[in-house]
């Protein structure tokens, strides 16, 4: 055994001890995954992974994602012996309590370190991809000099088995993503038990046939590991590296099964296992020769980052790169000209081709910007600006064709946000953020910006029917902390809302865009970005104001139209256009007052008009408001004809308003 294989097994060891220290003291947690990994992750991060624990935050430092979150002790442990500081020894006592940044999966916003929220298996892996891409994508942009680092993922066999998995995996080795490393921590357990119970596939044949390298390791031989991640860097492939490893390793009893997987060891089987792996500091105490030694560990990352630093300071595109990796948008950066040429010159057009109008303008003027589409570019109309494809032969392109992986796609944005420097957006239709809705969750969980344009946002999408017709999405989406739904009515309120998205650095937006053509509602110049309000006025009443007329989308015009023949009738109607809840609802008590007074029944009447379920929308209705949409799943026909059966035309709507007046 080397000297310096003498020192690894007790750093490796002092990882073991705090995971089962910290999971037993919670009561709960999952002591297996960290020591059995506990060698591997000694190796990667004392040996390979490029960091400085003293500034966490370098631009250049390697990107490291414990896929497996739920084994989140492993990175607790890691971060705490190299040096970070946090989580302190009481962090790390206080493992899933009230007040500790060590929560029971890792999460982005409460550690220095922790590059990604993981636990719903699968999408730590899967951002991971996301950060090897806007890697790939800045190296092709500012050079070596600047830009050259590798991303690590630790992925148990959840991680491999979720369907994301086949997703992510797909579009790394089409894209050749050989800065991407994933580990597998290949013990063959699950919580049920062996993963005999669930599945026979030959996993590592599944990494090759998507154009990956492959590589096998004994997970606790520190020279074959070595060994392992010397042939992934030298591959030009993405890389799959098959530990073999024996999960709960040093608990003499329970090792290998099940039974370390998601349960404390218990005290009598930790003493048992202290004795096993010569460990014979008290919980929670780790000797200082051995926190010496990890702590040396940092060293190279100090002095790789101090070089860096220099090169920045001498090179051409320093304050470009400081700006892009601090999220700012350039001072200049406006829409406020091309909005004046929209109302300069009205068109009727979809709202999906009012997104690739501002788009043509924003992608020309904002280098930060990587879109993308899972295979619907030409619906989407997520294409302009003149930028080309982000290929395997080119990674300065910045449009991805994502194929037919909505989940892969969104979770690739999160990682491509989380490592900073570009802006992503990605596109598919409305009714399939079913399929990304677990990716829009950790958008929001994250705190990132990443702009979902979802298109064919309703029945209006026509003959597609009832499987394409979203009708619960906006409002489930709506009930989502943290994340800006927009639905805007026209050209001039689609580019509002993609400037407000653009300026969202922590909250991720979603863009609820029609198929159908719809009239420029916004004519006259405003004083400010009225859709930043989240609602406002687009018509005030003429005659005695009755009704508000409440409505988003392809509804204003609907609105607009129902309010001019209730005028006729000598009723006073204003019509408010709802681009964004979550907005409205930020604003103080006197301008929501003002948009929606606060009065009786008698006295005045608000109606809602959107084209989805109606189910949310008393909350701004009142309970003796109409709320005019869709409670049932939509039907095959053109648009027009969906309009007129489902209700959505001012000859159903305006008689509804009128007996309830009446009534």
């Amino acid at each position: 055994m080397s000297l310096a294989t003498a020192r690894m097994v007790p750093m490796a060891n002092a990882i073991r001890a705090l995971s089962m220290d910290a999971v037993q003291s919670a009561n709960s947690g999952h002591p297996g995954m960290p020591m059995g990994m506990a060698d591997v992750a000694t190796v990667l991060w004392s040996e390979y992974l490029k960091h400085d624990p003293a500034v966490p935050d370098w631009a250049d430092r390697d990107r490291f994602v414990l896929s497996a979150g739920h084994g989140s002790m492993l990175i607790y442990s890691l971060l705490h012996l190299t040096g970070y500081a946090a989580p302190t020894m009481e962090d790390i006592r206080n493992f899933r309590q009230i007040g500790s940044p060590c929560a029971g999966h890792p999460e982005n916003f409460l550690l220095d370190g922790v590059e990604a929220t993981t636990g719903p298996l699968g999408q730590g892996l899967a951002m991971g991809v996301g950060m090897a891409m806007a890697e790939r994508h800045l190296n092709a942009t500012f050079g070596d000099e600047l830009v050259d680092h590798r991303t690590w993922v630790i992925a148990g066999d959840g991680c491999l088995m979720e369907g994301i998995n086949h997703e992510a995996i797909g579009l790394a080795g089409h894209l050749k993503l050989g800065r991407m490393t994933v580990l597998w921590d290949d013990n063959n357990i699950t919580i049920d038990g062996t993963t005999d119970l669930s599945t026979s596939e030959d996993i590592k044949a599944r990494y090759e046939a998507t154009g990956w390298h492959v590589v096998s390791c004994d997970g606790h031989d520190f020279d074959d590991i070595r060994r392992a991640i010397d042939e992934a860097i030298a591959d030009d492939r993405p890389s799959l590296i098959a530990c073999k490893t024996v999960i709960g390793k040093g608990s003499p009893n329970k090792q290998g099964t099940s039974a370390t997987h998601g349960a404390p060891l218990g005290d009598d089987e930790i003493a048992a296992a202290r004795e096993v792996l010569g460990w014979e500091s008290a919980p929670f105490e780790i000797p200082e020769d051995v926190v010496s030694d990890w702590r040396r560990t940092a060293d190279r990352g100090v002095q790789a980052r101090a070089d860096w630093r220099n090169r920045l300071e001498q090179h051409g595109d320093r304050d470009e790169f400081l700006r892009r990796m601090a999220g700012d948008l350039p001072e200049s950066f406006s829409l406020d000209g091309y909005i004046q040429s929209l109302i300069d010159e009205p068109q009727k057009v979809a709202t999906r081709k009012a997104s690739e109008m501002a788009l043509a303008e924003i992608n020309a003027n904002l280098p930060d910007t990587i879109g993308g589409s899972a295979d619907l570019t030409g619906s989407n109309n997520t294409k302009a600006g003149g930028i080309g494809p982000f290929t395997a032969d080119d990674y300065s392109g910045r449009y991805v064709y994502y194929g037919i992986r909505e989940f892969g796609m969104s979770a690739a944005m999160n990682g491509m946000a989380l490592h900073g420097g570009v802006i992503p957006y990605g596109g598919t239709f409305l009714v399939f953020t079913d399929y990304c809705r677990a990716a829009i969750r950790l958008s929001a969980l994250q705190q990132v910006r990443t702009v979902y344009v979802m298109t064919h946002d309703s029945i209006g999408l026509g003959e597609d029917g009832p499987t394409h017709q979203p009708i619960e999405h906006v409002q489930s989406l709506r009930m989502m902390p943290n994340v800006l739904v927009m639905r805007p009515a026209d050209t001039v309120e689609t580019a509002e809302c993609w400037e407000i998205a653009l300026r969202q650095k922590d909250r991720p937006t979603v863009l609820a865009l029609t198929r159908q053509g719809l009239p420029q509602v916004r004519t006259e110049v405003a004083s400010e970005n009225c859709s930043a309000r989240g609602a406002y006025r687009v018509k005030s009443a003429n005659a005695d104001r009755k009704v508000i007329l409440i409505a988003t989308g392809s509804e204003v015009s609907l609105a607009l139209e129902c309010a001019a023949r209730l005028e006729a009738d000598g009723i006073g109607a204003d019509v408010v256009s709802m681009v964004c809840t979550q907005l409205f609802d930020e604003q103080d008590d006197a301008y929501r007052a003002d948009i929606l007074p606060d009065v009786g029944p008698e006295q005045l009447l608000r109606v809602s008009i959107e084209a989805g379920t109606t189910f949310g929308w008393d909350r701004y209705t009142m309970t003796h408001g109409l709320r005019i949409g869709i409670d049932r799943f939509g039907a095959s026909a053109p648009a027009g004809d969906l309009f007129e059966k489902f209700g959505l035309t001012a000859d159903a709507i305006v008689p509804q308003i009128m007996n309830k007046l009446n009534g």
